[in-house]
């Protein structure tokens, strides 16, 4: 298509999508490619700038006195025809272009394209010493912003930088730590899909594969990308690639019914009318992804409503629309063609054809995203040129202090005021260029949603905005998105199953780290939250819970008198006191008869009394330790039981010195009268005393926390402070006891009213007994029955001499009190002489 003006702008567009290269095998001469398959959207994307130029023709203000033409050639989507239309505008030559002449130009050519950002690349590096403007309307690759090797290069469609860095906002914003990517074998693909790549992966993400799909269809290519989205568990799959490359893929996809998968797409595709198709919606339904800005054109569909082949029959592209909207032909050959390629029976067309009465998403102007941009591309090449026209009233001076002719300009010329471009117009917006040639970088987030009646309704459920600032730059209504299959909650994609609190990630050898093992937390460690990389040990006074994901307060482990073991304990030493008083009670109600008198009573009183406090300091073994409890236990077991022992061995040596006392000019009783006695016993005990007082003073015992018993348990214990102290109090006990049991077995054999001697034997033997089997039970002893054997230790230590020194006279006294006499004492005594 080609317009003549003052300034000729050149339009690229993909008006088909595929290429059928010709057959040279049978030719002598070469033959162009021939193209196929009519794109819609992208002929609306020609006739925005054909209409833009005649807006501004129209306009009279913005380049009065300037008439603007152009050269509009069909790229097809590759390379070749790119490259070929390029050279062919930057030369000058004339070219013939579905059936219309160009006429030679000798203005500075001004591309506006290409759609590709590969075909952009070839046609800047070919056309690179001519610094020929081009502004694109679809190019996003961000490799097109390195400015040392693209200078003339600008565009109205963001960079994939920014689409990069919006999809992989978009996955952290949903949690998906597991995806595929898929990619046109272009720069456009490979770039955006790299760019994707390195920023995931900084926030923890896995790509569980990454395939390619081929620039030339191969359907073996397409058949091992489909299998490895079917094998893989990934269910979100990223796909940066042209419409036209991701068709067949999207096709053999909906073959094979693979569905359950979650599509992000590129700005590329996202609105495409070749992908948004009923037969798609099995497997694209529910497809999120980014849009160029939706913006409105004033006057753009009655523009487009204006074609008409019968009025422009020179007009090939045209001819082509009609044909294919309506299924008619307007030559008989094109008949014939049309025919033989289709199981559709074509007819001639009418001229009576309705294009307001079609439903095309060549009419379509809801949705104008990429049209707008050729829009506001062309507008800011006018823009330029306007502020070159008048460069010494803008005060926009060429580096040289000269103004510019727009009758004959340079190209630098141009690229200056391009670089400097900042206007604000009504009709196509605002629009200024960085230092690389990119637009402002804002984005639609568009969801696919299926409407009532079957078809996809594009609804936009967000927005990106670069310049938003981390946190807000991606904002999006999460309940407005309807995801794959219909459903409002949105789908996972992990590796594997999420780690619950309890558990850590163990990594799996030769796999991405998305790709784990969920261990439970070793005992005293926890987690608290999903995916925890390390358990957290519990404080030194907590352990986890059964879960493993709270640190619960240990059991604080004692001997408490409300359990059975120290209710039976606790009754044990009650029964002791109170057997103890009754004991004396019996004692002092009976002290004036023979066998009391006979058996120091002075000393046995003391005993008993003794031994209530011997079965009462176990109760202090019982309950949660403290500081004072502590000390009193070590010290009233340690006096309490040495006054017994005291007691013991004063009456073992009453025994022996009253033996010896019966002897002829024996004096021993001066010696060891009551007083005498009682003084003995309580000296024996005030040494006791002293190492006690010393103990507590040097070393006290105090109440411990004991954390290493159990890991589960907190015991609390009594610390004995000085052990040398505590060994002093056992010792002395020990030598005591040893001293009386060596003195009663000397005295066994007395005579019988003064032979109390057998009965402290007995007992200092099960005294020792018990004690002796105390230190092996004490050390095998776990936690607080430690405490209970101690306790059973002094029971069962105090009950022996409670019972084998008292018993036998309790017994006489209440059971045999006929043998409470002093006649019945003294004849036992008195040996009969044999006749």
């Amino acid at each position: 298509m080609f317009q003549d003006g003052d300034v000729i702008l050149t339009g690229l567009f993909p008006v088909h999508y595929r290429v059928i290269e010709p057959d040279l095998s049978f030719s002598l001469k070469p033959e162009a490619p021939h193209c196929e398959g009519f794109d819609f959207r992208a002929f609306r994307w020609l006739q925005t700038m054909v209409f833009a130029i005649d807006e501004i023709n129209r306009d009279g203000e913005l380049l009065p006195g300037v008439k603007l033409g152009f050269q509009i050639f069909d790229t097809c989507g590759t390379h070749s025809q790119a490259l070929r239309s390029a050279i062919t505008s930057a030369s000058g030559e004339e070219e013939t272009f579905a059936g219309e002449s160009c006429a030679e130009n000798s203005s500075v050519p001004i591309i506006i394209g290409d759609s590709g950002s590969t075909q952009s690349m070839i046609i800047l590096r070919t056309l690179a010493p001519f610094q020929i403007p081009m502004v694109s309307y679809f190019a996003s690759c961000s490799c097109l912003s390195n400015r040392e090797e693209f200078p003339a290069f600008f565009r109205t469609i963001p960079s994939d930088t920014f689409q990069a860095r919006a999809v992989v906002r978009l996955v952290q914003r949903f949690g998906w730590t597991w995806v595929g990517s898929v990619a046109g074998d272009d720069d456009y693909g490979r770039y955006g899909t790299q760019a994707f790549t390195d920023e995931v992966k900084k926030l923890g993400v896995c790509i569980a594969f990454t395939e390619l799909i081929p620039k030339v269809y191969s359907r073996e290519r397409i058949l091992q990308i489909t299998e490895t989205i079917k094998r893989s568990t990934a269910r979100v799959i990223v796909m940066f690639a042209l419409e036209g490359d991701a068709y067949p893929l999207i096709k053999e996809v909906v073959q094979q019914n693979i569905t359950g998968h979650q599509w992000i797409a590129s700005e590329a595709w996202v609105t495409s009318s070749l992908m948004a198709t009923v037969e798609h919606l099995p497997v694209l339904d529910g497809t999120i992804g980014f849009a160029i800005p939706r913006a409105e054109i004033p006057g753009l569909r009655d523009f487009l409503l204006q074609v008409d082949p019968f009025k422009s029959p020179e007009n090939g592209l045209v001819k082509e629309l009609w044909e294919t909207m309506f299924k008619c032909w307007l030559s008989k050959q094109a008949g014939i063609e049309k025919h033989n390629a289709s199981v559709l029976r074509y007819q001639p067309c009418t001229g009576s054809e309705d294009l307001s009465k079609t439903d095309s998403i060549y009419l379509d102007v809801s949705e104008l995203r990429v049209s707008y941009n050729v829009y506001k591309a062309v507008y800011a090449i006018a823009h330029s040129l306007h502020n070159l026209k008048s460069c010494v009233s803008s005060g926009e001076i060429l580096p040289d202090n000269s103004c510019a002719k727009i009758s004959n300009f340079s190209a630098w010329q141009l690229l200056h005021y391009l670089h400097r471009l900042r206007y604000n117009s009504t009709s196509a917006g605002d629009m200024t260029f960085d230092s690389n040639g990119n637009p402002a970088a804002l984005y639609d987030i568009i969801n696919w949603q299926r409407q009532s009646d079957g078809s996809i309704r594009y609804v936009q459920v967000g927005r990106f905005d670069a310049d938003g600032g981390l946190g807000q730059d991606l904002l999006i209504n999460q309940e407005a998105i309807i995801w794959h299959n219909n459903q409002k909650q949105v789908p996972q994609s992990a590796c594997t199953e999420p780690c619950t609190p309890g558990s850590r990630q163990a990594a799996r050898n030769g796999e991405p780290v998305c790709c784990y093992d969920c261990l439970l937390c070793p005992d005293g460690e926890i987690s608290n939250r999903t995916n925890s990389l390390n358990c957290i040990p519990c404080p030194e006074d907590s352990w986890s819970n059964l879960q493993r994901n709270k640190c619960i307060p240990k059991e604080l482990e004692f001997l408490s008198f409300a359990e059975p073991l120290g209710l039976m304990l606790t009754t044990g030493s009650a029964l002791g006191a109170l057997s103890t008083i009754i004991v004396a009670a019996v004692l002092l109600y009976h002290r004036d008869t023979p066998i009391v008198r006979a058996n120091n009573s002075k000393l046995s009183f003391l005993l008993l009394f003794s031994l209530t406090f011997c079965f009462l300091c176990s109760l202090t073994y019982m309950g949660q330790p403290s500081t004072w409890t502590c000390m009193l236990r070590h010290t009233l077991f340690g006096v309490s039981f040495v006054l017994c022992i005291s007691c013991v061995l004063g009456k073992t040596l009453v025994v022996l010195i009253a033996f010896k006392a019966t002897l002829p000019n024996s004096n021993v009783w001066k010696w060891l009268g009551t007083l005498q006695q009682v003084l003995s016993v309580f000296s024996c005990t005030l040494i006791q005393v002293i190492i006690c007082v010393v103990w507590l003073l040097v070393s006290p015992p105090s109440a411990a926390r004991n954390v290493e018993y159990s890991s589960e348990k907190i015991l609390l214990e009594c610390n004995l402070g000085s052990v040398s102290a505590f060994c002093c109090v056992l010792g002395y006990i020990g030598f005591l006891s040893c001293m009386s049991f060596v003195l009663a077995f000397l005295a066994r054999k007395l005579p019988d009213q003064f032979n109390e001697a057998k009965l402290i034997t007995f007992s200092m033997l099960v005294f020792g007994a018990v004690w002796l089997a105390f230190i092996p039970a004490y050390v095998s002893s776990p936690g607080k029955y430690t405490v209970a054997v101690e306790i059973f230790a002094i029971l069962s230590s105090s009950f022996a001499l409670l019972i084998c020194i008292f018993a036998p006279k309790c017994y006489v006294i209440l059971l045999k009190p006929h043998k409470n006499t002093r006649k019945h004492l003294m004849d036992k005594t008195c040996p009969q002489k044999s006749s």
